[in-house]
C-alpha cells in the first residue's frame, strides 16, 4: 500500500467499492479510509508476473486459480472491514466469485518494495493470517533472491527459501516454484 494518499473522511465499504470502479488509479481501505497505492517498478512487475504465471500455468484445469495486482482480497479482522491489492493471490472456491474481489484467498505473495516493506512485514501479516482460508503468506524480496515464508499449519512461524535452497513448496496445491523462476529477467 502506498503512503502517496490517505483520505481524512470516513468511507463506507460500498462507497470505496464504487469509487474504485471509476478511479484511474488504485487505493486500499482500511476500516474506512482510502490510501493511494503508488506504481510499481520493473522488477517488482517482474517478479510478480513470473509467480502468476508459474502459478497459472501449474493450475491450468484445476479449481485453484491466480490473480495479480488488480484483484482485491477483503479482510475483516477486529471489526474493521478491509481492502487489499496483494501482488498474487490463489483461491480455489469456486463460490468466492465477487467481481472486485476474493474473501479467500489460500496463498498470498507480496514482493516488497522500500515503500511497503514495513507495511507488508507487519500490518498486511497480521491482517492475512485473519483470513480462515490463508494457508501461506509470501513475501518476495526484489533485491535478492529471498523468500520469507508463512504458514499456518507452523503457526505462522517465519521460514526463509534462499540460495542454497531453491525452491518454494506450496504443498495445498500440490506445486513447487523455483526460485530461478520467481527472478527471471530480475538479475537476480
Amino acid at each position: 500500500m502506498g503512503a502517496a494518499l490517505k483520505l481524512s473522511t470516513w468511507i463506507s465499504p460500498e462507497d470505496y467499492l464504487e469509487g474504485e470502479r471509476l478511479a484511474v488509479l488504485r487505493h486500499e481501505y482500511v476500516d474506512g479510509r482510502v490510501y493511494a497505492m503508488a506504481g510499481a517498478k520493473a522488477n517488482h512487475n517482474r517478479i510478480s508476473l513470473n509467480i502468476a504465471g508459474e502459478l497459472r500455468q501449474a493450475l491450468r484445469g484445476q479449481p485453484c486459480e491466480p490473480f495479480t495486482t488488480d484483484m482485491k482480497t477483503r479482510i475483516r479482522w477486529l471489526e474493521k472491514t478491509i481492502f487489499y491489492y496483494p501482488d498474487v493471490l490463489v483461491c480455489c472456491d469456486p463460490s468466492d466469485d465477487a467481481e472486485e474481489f476474493r474473501d479467500r484467498p489460500r496463498v498470498i505473495f507480496e514482493v516488497l518494495s522500500e515503500s511497503t516493506e514495513r507495511l507488508d512485514r507487519w500490518e498486511k501479516r497480521l491482517a492475512y493470517q485473519a483470513i480462515p482460508t490463508l494457508e501461506m503468506y509470501v513475501l518476495v524480496e526484489q533485491k535478492m533472491r529471498r523468500l520469507t515464508v508463512y504458514r499456518r499449519e507452523a503457526d505462522w512461524k517465519l521460514e526463509t527459501v534462499e540460495p542454497p535452497a531453491e525452491v518454494l513448496v506450496l504443498e495445498s496445491l500440490g506445486i513447487m516454484l523455483t526460485l530461478d523462476a520467481i527472478y527471471e529477467r530480475t538479475g537476480h
